[in-house]
């Protein structure tokens, strides 16, 4: 096989799209470019992409009218074959990586008598053609006469369910799939035919833009699981929200004049003379004119984060974490380091958004995907583009909580929720002195986020570096959470940070996970006993 036909097949499947797909795409896409590879190669294979997903699509516009869905009494249906449609076959809807945002899930019915209440239980999963608008839902048939229940055989059928939302199931769209000959008066479809996805085998996910508009760029998530992985279920926000009793007040009355810089023009970082905002690293901007992070300043940082003991420590005389545990017995501060911060202009600033000094603030602008990792690591993230050293990468977005919330959260969700690890904003307590209960902040992730909530951990050697940012307001309990590359990450690379979790502390308000980080530099030693 050609070398460049192979990497472009290596490409599309780590995106969940199949060689057979991709093989007649790829070759009238190259008869096309009058066999330039370059043309098809550029963007990371983004024109090869966007053509399987048109050709898909129209298969499915195609197809979708063969179907016909039952919205009421009045409604017809064609009949399948004698026999109904076989075990291994079904629509060719759940074939392929389809474009569009709207993901569909395919659930199995019994009739067994060990399942009477007949709730689905999950079989495939695939996705719903782009566009496709929600239907009434179809009433389920029970398979046998309400009187001789028992004289009927057992029969399955499949339900094409919408889940391009988190609504109920009651509302989503629902087409009745069946396996065999169903009494003359069932609701039953004539379907396109396609080999049926076993149980045991892995289906495709892709959603166009997790974000619903709310970010400047799109950003995907698709992956290949097994019918027991379920979709990630949260909101998605661009931006932090309390969530109850946080203190966070932002006002422009509380920046100092000279804590600001009013008589900007333009752009602050490439002044021959550093503005009042650069005060807070040491006269200097922590970026670029490029937007990047200088090196010397990421390299005191990634300095500061694998080096803990050779810098400073503050340790709480009262500290609101060990407090959030336990009120009447709180244990003693194991320590917080104090960290380097980014101060980013503001709207008191007169220079204007294009500033060098606005980064974190303009949000993401990188071409980032969400994907299943397949080392039971679950989803994570990766850059669909290659990153250069010092890049912004997101943002941290979670809902503001006390400790005290976090920590009643985490013991009422015990043996629940899957858990996404929340950040504890301690990197200036050194300088807040005594803080109240409502002003010991920490974000967590688990129901409103964005992106970086799947952003995995890595012991020691991973590729981003949380660095804290100042933007809207002087007081350093709240301040903005952001990832930059510590090193060039390359398209496709998986992006991990460390989260710095003490596996042996048993007493942290969320239970350590065992770690399947990878790393040579592994710190979960009890977890590599039990394996």
């Amino acid at each position: 096989m050609n070398p460049r036909a192979a990497k472009a097949l290596s490409a599309m499947g780590k995106l969940g799209i199949s060689p057979e797909t991709v093989r007649p795409v790829l070759k009238n896409l190259f008869k096309l470019y009058n066999r330039n590879w370059e043309l098809i190669e550029d963007d990371n294979y983004r024109t090869l992409a966007d053509a399987i997903f048109e050709v898909q699509e129209e298969k499915l516009t195609a197809e979708k009218k063969e179907v016909r869905i039952n919205e009421g009494s009045g409604a017809s249906f064609k009949k399948p074959p004698s026999g109904g449609v076989p075990e291994d076959q079904v629509s060719s809807t759940t074939s392929g990586v389809q474009k569009g945002s709207s993901v569909t899930r395919i659930v199995e019915s019994s009739s067994a008598s060990a399942n009477p209440t007949n709730e689905p239980r999950c079989f495939a999963t695939d996705e719903a053609p782009s566009g496709s608008k929600r239907k009434k839902p179809v009433q389920e048939n029970r398979f046998a006469d309400e009187g001789n229940s028992s004289a009927q055989p057992k029969r399955r059928a499949l339900r094409l369910v919408d889940e391009s939302d988190d609504s109920d199931e009651g509302n989503r769209r629902a087409i009745v799939l069946w396996e065999k000959q169903p009494e003359e008066n069932s609701p039953i479809f004539a379907i396109p035919t396609s080999p049926i996805p076993k149980a045991s085998e892995k289906a495709s996910y892709r959603k166009n833009d997790i974000t619903n508009g709310t970010e400047k760029v799109k950003i995907s998530l698709v992956g290949q699981t097994s019918s027991n992985e379920d979709l990630p279920r949260f909101i998605y926000s661009p931006e932090n929200t309390i969530y109850e009793s946080a203190y966070l007040h932002i006002s422009l009355a509380r920046i100092a004049d000279d804590d600001c810089c009013s008589d900007c023009i333009g752009d602050c970082v490439s002044s021959s003379i550093p503005c009042a905002c650069a005060r807070d690293t040491g006269g200097e901007f922590a970026y670029t004119q490029d937007g990047l992070l200088c090196e010397k300043f990421l390299d005191a940082c990634i300095s500061m984060k694998v080096s803990e003991e050779k810098h400073y420590k503050f340790y709480c005389q009262d500290c609101p974490f060990e407090r959030a545990k336990s009120a009447h017995m709180p244990e003693k501060c194991k320590g917080h380091l104090s960290r380097k911060f980014i101060k980013e202009c503001w709207r008191k600033c007169g220079c204007n958004m294009q500033c060098a000094n606005r980064v974190v603030q303009r949000g993401i602008t990188r071409k980032l995907q969400v994907f299943l990792t397949g080392n039971d690591k679950g989803w994570g993230l990766r850059a669909l583009e290659e990153l250069p050293k010092g890049a912004f990468v997101c943002e941290y977005i979670g809902e503001i909580l006390t400790n005290i919330e976090l920590y009643e959260r985490n013991q009422k969700n015990i043996g629940r929720d899957k858990h996404v690890y929340p950040v504890l904003l301690d990197a200036d307590w050194a300088t807040e002195g005594v803080l109240k209960d409502e002003e010991a902040l920490c974000l967590d992730a688990t129901y409103f986020g964005n992106v970086a909530r799947f952003i995995n951990h890595r012991c020691f050697d991973g590729n981003l570096l949380d660095i804290p940012v100042q933007v809207e307001t002087p007081d350093r309990h709240y301040y903005h959470v952001a990832f930059f590359t510590k090193r060039k990450v390359e398209a496709l690379e998986e992006l991990t940070w460390d989260y710095l979790i003490d596996f042996n502390d048993e007493s942290h308000p969320v239970e350590a996970f065992e770690c399947r980080c990878g790393s040579k530099y592994c710190r979960d030693v009890k977890g590599k006993r039990k394996v």
